[in-house]
């Protein structure tokens, strides 16, 4: 069930923190009331080190949602701040405007490495036509999106500066504890540089979110509000912790609750991103649910911890394993499983095919099987730009421009397609593929005489496509097929 936030008797909700619109302004530290000076730490030095590698994101749209992404913009009504936090939660059509569908959305990110890569949000940049970033310095710089994975939120950019870039330093999120001081930087309301700060409020927080169910966030105090979004969480020690994402709240402002995405989290699909293209989870094969009073009383527990097991996959890892109905699962490789939210993102960052230990109680005892990880289907609104940057000197599919996604057959069967063929086009990325004509929602048949029925497929079709190279796509379209040449510019 996704959370569509009602708590208690008022109306709270999860906003992702991207905002619209362009305004720029001086860098601004947001000041909060505190106690004596003397009993806080200094954190100029932090902010002086860092702000250099905080980038601006800014994010323009056609209007158009694209084949194969998430909903629509949050930022599709610029005027109405209340509009525009329904149209991301509860999908309300509102009918907008020409004048309004073309728009602009603002958040942060920050540069993790000196090439020019750059971590944001997936929500900040999802259906974006451009994206640019801009610096500290006032450079502005065009960006490409190497990858996104809309479940954990994280979307990794590209940039080319012509030289070295600032970079921030990444830590260690699972070493944080709550009270611990920490710092945001980032352009909440178009103000860029701001600097805000406070205390980690809680870790390991599950939102009970259908969006984000494989995400542990790290709640804090720290002011966050819309254009934040993507920017950095720093510990004292002037390192990244967290990407801050959301906040909690019933008037679409900052109410005291923050929520950031661990570094850990993030950095594991930054690796994957640009190795594959996409992110790999892993799955155990269980849907479990928490351990009520009355099974409690049934099971004659001590407590309700734990995540019961109310059903089994067949041929996953924990029906291969022997896990069966009714088993409670109290530790997942060495990690206590208090409630039904520990145990997805644990899997998750389980690479598949790892054999854990898992813990569980059956018939009043305690025993440890042994699981194979299985691997979470792809997710099937992620962008995949084939795992690197396009732009000059690019090669295979980066080179064509083109950003593809996987094909469900049930989707195969609507377009009248065989089952495994095709993929689909999620993305027109470069000037090539858009000459030729492609566009987001085509389905790609073949590459030169070779059938193409998965990402992988495709990236294997292409991976020898450079500069100079002319590739033949037999491209789906309307219910017909159609050849379109794609021609790679030699550069000289």
């Amino acid at each position: 069930m996704k959370s569509s936030i009602l708590r208690s008797s008022r109306l709270s909700l999860l906003v992702c923190c991207a905002l619209a619109g362009t305004a720029l302004a001086a860098p601004v530290v947001q000041a909060q009331p505190a106690p004596a000076a003397a009993s806080l730490p200094d954190f100029t030095g932090i902010v002086q080190k860092n702000a250099p590698a905080v980038v601006q994101v800014e994010a323009k749209y056609s209007g158009r949602t694209k084949p194969g992404q998430r909903g629509v913009p949050t930022q599709g009504m610029p005027n109405d701040p209340q509009a525009e936090i329904f149209r991301r939660f509860f999908g309300m059509p509102m009918m907008p405007s020409p004048a309004e569908q073309a728009h602009t959305s603002l958040g942060s990110g920050f540069i993790i490495s000196g090439d020019g890569y750059i971590l944001t949000n997936n929500h900040v940049v999802a259906n974006a036509d451009k994206v640019i970033v801009r610096l500290q310095d006032r450079r502005i710089l065009d960006a490409k999106v190497v990858g996104t994975d809309p479940t954990y939120d994280i979307a990794l950019l590209k940039v080319s500066a012509g030289g070295s870039l600032p970079t921030v330093s990444i830590g260690d999120s699972r070493s944080l504890r709550p009270g611990q001081w920490v710092l945001a930087i980032g352009s909440p309301f178009g103000f860029d540089y701001t600097v805000t700060q406070g205390i980690v409020s809680a870790i390991g927080r599950n939102l009970g979110s259908q969006d984000q169910p494989y995400t542990s966030f790290i709640q804090t105090d720290v002011p966050i509000n819309r254009g934040n979004s993507g920017g950095p969480l720093f510990n004292l020690q002037g390192q990244v912790v967290g990407i801050n994402s959301q906040i909690y709240s019933g008037t679409g402002g900052y109410q005291g609750v923050s929520f950031s995405i661990p570094i850990d989290v993030a950095m594991n699909a930054v690796d994957q991103l640009k190795s594959k293209g996409y992110v790999t989870r892993g799955q155990l094969g269980v849907l479990v649910q928490g351990v009520d009073e009355d099974m409690q009383k049934a099971y004659k527990l001590p407590d309700a911890a734990g995540a019961a097991v109310a059903q089994v996959t067949p041929g996953s890892g924990a029906e291969k394993a022997g896990i069966q109905l009714g088993d409670i699962i109290l530790g997942y490789d060495g990690q206590t499983i208090h409630s039904p939210a520990d145990l997805p993102p644990l899997v998750g960052l389980t690479k598949p095919g790892t054999r854990v230990p898992l813990e569980i109680l059956r018939n009043g005892k305690k025993e440890t099987v042994q699981v194979t990880v299985g691997a979470m289907p792809r997710d099937q609104n992620a962008v995949d730009n084939g795992g690197a940057a396009p732009g000059a000197g690019s090669s295979g599919a980066a080179a064509l421009g083109i950003a593809v996604q996987p094909l469900d057959n049930a989707t195969r069967k609507q377009l009248n397609l065989k089952p495994g063929q095709g993929v689909l086009v999620g993305d027109v990325t470069g000037a090539v593929a858009a000459q030729a004509g492609l566009q987001p929602g085509d389905v790609i048949l073949m590459v030169g005489q070779q059938p193409v029925g998965s990402v992988e497929a495709f990236r294997a079709a292409t991976k020898d496509v450079k500069a100079g190279s002319t590739v033949l796509l037999l491209v789906h379209r309307d219910g017909q097929n159609r050849f379109l040449g794609l021609t790679v510019p030699d550069g000289k």
